[in-house]
């Protein structure tokens, strides 16, 4: 399991974030390798609080209440586990965990469960059909524990339920489809979702655009994946998958026109609307939609020589290890952009629905051939990001409103403050984040709280790039 952070930027003169420190706890870790993982996890149905800590010798598992407060905790002997990492994680209706622990192959998957009340686990094996195909996501909903996975070959999409040791498989085939390029040229499933990856998309979090825009997106609610397409940037190819009737329903969102062959377009589904990015050299369209009907809801448009209206913070572009600049005017936006990855990402707080449009440096597959032996090698045609972000109020209209900086801005800036910081997690927790990770100085894991906007002493101007910021799975691995 990874955590990839961030590379951002904020501009602070004098900061006290709004954190607090929740607890801690005492753990030795002798040596660092990468056996050492920690995880910081809600279990959905109580709200207590786990925290699993393992190194090369032993895992600990800590329980907190609802008010984080310890309740009990377990040490065991890592045993039987070499060459295993942990995975993902779900719970049983008694209360207690399962980790779920695999080699890097997904050969062998062990099933462990863990009794706190009588200090003892149960090791289960599962001798999985995974390591012959392509790992998508792994993910917890309504504490069971997915796996989602593509055939090498055939148009098929595996969703793996783990749920008190027993694993269910669902296959859907995708084979009856039509899949069609920019050119209205017939390609096959796995040609789509090879080229473009499916990326997950987390629900009810931020989402920055190096995720959201990845032309392949999967959403998971109770009992559906949504699949979104928009490798053809014409429409937005949508399908829901449902996992009590293991049938595929399909729909499509077309974009609005735009006589050009060079455009760019996007979605991001959220809250039962999809939300369309469409943008040339000369023009940039933005629509909502409502997913249900397909009715269009609203409908933005800023040409090179206007002022997009529908914005509420500068035009920004972020080159590598570089400071975030503002852009001049919407021509040389839509220009940067124009070489870019284009997307949107879209997340609601208390009052309003905060959207950001940009576009992410482009990666290209190049190939070629030694020996009659076929090569790839990704090519990087920028490494400049360029964003902004609006605001849009329950009717779907902009409102001018200045965005004070998230709890995972403040996390990244107290991050960045303290790199000496190990094993960092992050956690949303009811209306607020815990940050967790261990301090190498005082041998001891803590969490911290944190919440959005600015503490009463702040003073302060936040740039931010919204980019940047993301907690995944291992993702593609054959």
């Amino acid at each position: 399991m990874k955590k990839l952070l961030l590379f951002f930027l904020i501009s602070y003169n004098s900061v006290l974030l709004s954190q607090t420190v929740l607890n801690s706890y005492p753990l030795d870790f002798k040596k660092f390798d990468e056996s050492n993982m920690i995880l910081n996890v809600e279990n959905t149905i109580t709200h207590d609080v786990f925290v699993f800590a393992t190194n090369t010798e032993n895992i600990t598992i800590l329980k907190y209440n609802s008010a984080l407060f310890l309740k009990s905790e377990l040490t065991v002997p890592r045993t039987n586990l070499e060459n295993h990492s942990i995975i993902g994680y779900s719970f049983s209706e008694d209360g207690n965990p399962t980790l779920y622990w695999s080699t890097n192959d997904y050969k062998n998957i062990l099933v462990v469960k863990y009794y706190l009340e009588g200090k003892t686990y149960k090791m289960l094996s599962y001798n999985s059909p995974i390591s012959s195909q392509f790992v998508i996501s792994t993910f917890q909903k309504n504490n069971l524990f997915y796996i989602v996975t593509r055939d090498i070959s055939e148009p098929e999409l595996f969703v793996y339920v783990f749920k008190n040791g027993i694993v269910e498989e669902k296959a859907f085939d995708f084979s009856s489809y039509t899949f069609q390029n920019r050119k209205t040229q017939r390609i096959s499933f796995n040609q789509v979702i090879t080229e473009n990856p499916i990326e997950k998309i987390e629900l009810d979090e931020y989402n920055p655009l190096f995720k959201s825009s990845k032309k392949s997106k999967l959403y998971m609610f109770d009992e559906h994946i949504i699949l979104t397409l928009d490798h053809n940037p014409n429409q937005t190819q949508v399908f829901d998958i449902n996992l009590e009737t293991n049938d595929i329903s399909e729909k499509d969102f077309g974009q609005s026109v735009i006589n050009n062959p060079r455009k760019l377009s996007n979605s991001f589904l959220y809250n039962d609307k999809i939300y369309q990015i469409n943008s040339t050299q000369n023009e940039l369209l933005f629509d909502i939609k409502d997913y249900n009907s397909g009715e269009t809801l609203k409908s933005y448009k800023a040409i090179k020589n206007d002022t997009i209206h529908f914005k509420s913070s500068p035009l920004l572009i972020q080159g590598e290890n570089q400071r975030t600049k503002e852009l001049k005017n919407t021509s040389k936006f839509l220009q940067r952009l124009s070489y870019l990855d284009a997307g949107v990402s879209v997340f609601k707080n208390s009052q309003n629905t905060l959207v950001t449009l940009g576009g992410i440096p482009r990666i290209e597959k190049m190939y070629y051939t030694i020996n009659d032996e076929l090569y790839t090698w990704n090519n990087q045609t920028s490494s400049e990001t360029v964003f902004f972000e609006s605001t849009l109020n329950q009717n779907n209209e902009f409102v001018k409103f200045e965005q004070q900086p998230f709890a995972l801005d403040n996390i990244n800036y107290f991050l960045e403050q303290n790199r000496k910081l190990t094993l960092q997690n992050i956690l949303r927790y009811k209306d607020f984040y815990i940050l967790g990770y261990y301090d190498t100085t005082t041998k001891q894991y803590i969490m911290r709280k944190f919440t959005d906007g600015f503490t009463p002493e702040e003073s302060l101007n936040p740039i931010i790039n919204k980019a940047v910021f993301s907690k995944s799975f291992p993702t593609e691995k054959p």
